[in-house]
Order: structure tokens, then C-alpha cells, then sequence
């Protein structure tokens, strides 16, 4: 018979390491960057490790009116760590304050496959946002522990039949959907620049922002025969 063994730590992540992470691009953005005025953001990517690589992201003015910005994603490293279904995901992140300010942790593979573990927008001090688009499933979740400067503990468990999100230890949504027993994708972290179509753009007198990403873990099970 088949048993299911613990999970077991497949990836942790160390944001200063060129061969886990890839900084200042990605395919999420049209052409890999540096810009995605479609999506509704400011960003221009940066490689800088200023921005990304010390686990705080981080975004700055640019003259002409973009951001720099900070993104790490594992898709074109040398290690190629992808997500798989059946995986658990876990992080702590502080929350940026600056109004404006897009922090996200996500899952992308060749034109979709975009899982969020977390978006969130300043404007909506209390709402975290978390969202399956492999199959449809978004919920906007309100507490009191999630706020400006808040530091979160979040796991998400990418099931195959559901996925679902937990916030400081609790379950807070099941989708009931999932994302399929092939699914697999690259992991994204970054800080996006709202540019006000659908949260407020900053306003004209800042200049900088970030928000921090202590720890991620990825863990995966294995089935054994007993």
C-alpha cells in the first residue's frame, strides 16, 4: 500500500544566490521586463542586489516617473527550482506601509500558471488578496493582523483537488479547485509600483518603499510503500 511520507524541505530560499534566483527579469512581464505598463505598474526591473537579494524588497523613483524595483524568480536560474502540485509553501513577510506599494509572491510557467500566495495593496489596510488563476478561485481576506508594517506568517498548500491559503497558523481559504496533478510552475517574488487605475499611485512626494521577506520554504511529500 502507499503511504504518504513527511514533508521534506525542497527549497529554501537564499535570495543572495545567482544560481536559486534570477534578479531584475522575468516573463511574467512582457519581452522579460523591464516594464509592464499593461499590468497597471510603475516598475522598471532592476538586477541590483540592493533591491532584492538582501530579502527586502525594495523600490525607488527613477527620474522619469517609473520605479526601480526588486524581483527574484527561480525561472532561468541554474537550479530551475519549479513548484509542484502537492507542494507546501511557507514565508513570513513584513508588509510595506507606502501607499502605492504592490508586494506579491507568486507562481508563473510559460504564460500562466499563476498562483498567488499573497497581494496586497496598502489602500486596503486589513485585505490580503489570494487568488488561483490556473482555475479560477480568488478571496479577498480581511483581519485585524493584517496591516501596514504587519508581519504575517503565510503556507499555502498547492493541492492538486484545492489549494489552500493559511494566514498566522489558520486556514483561511479552500478553493476547491486546485490546480491539477501535472501542475508545476517557477516561483516570483517581487515588489511592484501601483500606477493608479486600480489602487492609488504613491504620491508625488515619495520616493522610496519596500517590504521584507524573512524566510521561504518550499517542502514536498514523497509516497513510499509500506
Amino acid at each position: 500500500m502507499l503511504t504518504e511520507a513527511p514533508l521534506l524541505p525542497v527549497l529554501t530560499a537564499d535570495f543572495t544566490s545567482p544560481a536559486q534566483w534570477v534578479a531584475g527579469r522575468s516573463w511574467a512581464y512582457p519581452d522579460g521586463g523591464p516594464v509592464n505598463p499593461g499590468d497597471d505598474k510603475l516598475d522598471h526591473l532592476v538586477p541590483d542586489a540592493e533591491y532584492s537579494r538582501t530579502g527586502t524588497f525594495r523600490a525607488r523613483r527613477r527620474p522619469e516617473g517609473t520605479w526601480s524595483a526588486g524581483l527574484l524568480t527561480t525561472e532561468g536560474s541554474d537550479e530551475d527550482f519549479m513548484v509542484r502540485a502537492g507542494d507546501v509553501l511557507e514565508a513570513r513577510v513584513r508588509l510595506p506601509r507606502e501607499q502605492g506599494a504592490w508586494p506579491a509572491i507568486w507562481t508563473w510557467r510559460d504564460g500562466g500558471q499563476e498562483v498567488d500566495v499573497f497581494e496586497y495593496h496598502p489602500d486596503n489596510p486589513d485585505l490580503l488578496e489570494l487568488t488561483n488563476h490556473v482555475r479560477g478561485a480568488h478571496h479577498s481576506y480581511r483581519d485585524p493582523s493584517v496591516a501596514p508594517g504587519a508581519l504575517l506568517d503565510l503556507r499555502v498548500d498547492f493541492g492538486a483537488r484545492s489549494v489552500t491559503w493559511w494566514v498566522n497558523g489558520a486556514p483561511v481559504f479552500a478553493d476547491r479547485r486546485g490546480v491539477g496533478r501535472r501542475w508545476h510552475a517557477h516561483l516570483i517574488v517581487n515588489l511592484s509600483v501601483s500606477a493608479g487605475r486600480f489602487h492609488p499611485a504613491p504620491a508625488p512626494e515619495l520616493t522610496e518603499m519596500s517590504y521584507e521577506v524573512p524566510a521561504l520554504r518550499v517542502y514536498r511529500g514523497t509516497e513510499v510503500t509500506a
